[in-house]
């Protein structure tokens, strides 16, 4: 089974969904809400070989965040680390078992919400 060492999560990271919901007088919102709080993670640029990639395709993904496995998260949520925001845009599992852990790709989100 890979593993991950423990050491290479040195950072902290918040993983927020977006709820919606509607007030008394039914007017729907849109708020964003921790899922998991201050998760051990990875917070890695991309290499100069994955970025030239990445915008080879169009895409805004600078960096990958790599935590442990959970089997909730998904692209619909978002990243906080310090005071940035991503947005995942994927999931990857591990190779080897698939539940070890998860590789995401991230773009630069909006501060806002």
């Amino acid at each position: 089974m890979s593993r991950i060492k423990a050491g290479r999560l040195r950072h902290r990271v918040d993983i927020e969904r977006l709820v919606t919901y509607s007030d008394d007088d039914g007017v729907q919102s849109e708020v964003w809400v921790e899922h998991y709080r201050s998760v051990p993670a990875a917070v890695e640029p991309l290499s100069a070989r994955e970025f030239v990639a990445a915008q080879a395709v169009q895409s805004g993904v600078t960096k990958r965040v790599t935590i442990r496995f959970k089997p909730d998260i998904d692209a619909s949520m978002r990243i906080r680390h310090g005071g940035a925001i991503y947005n995942i845009e994927g999931v990857l599992e591990d190779l080897d078992s698939g539940r070890a852990y998860l590789t995401m790709p991230v773009s630069a989100g909006v501060n806002a919400g």
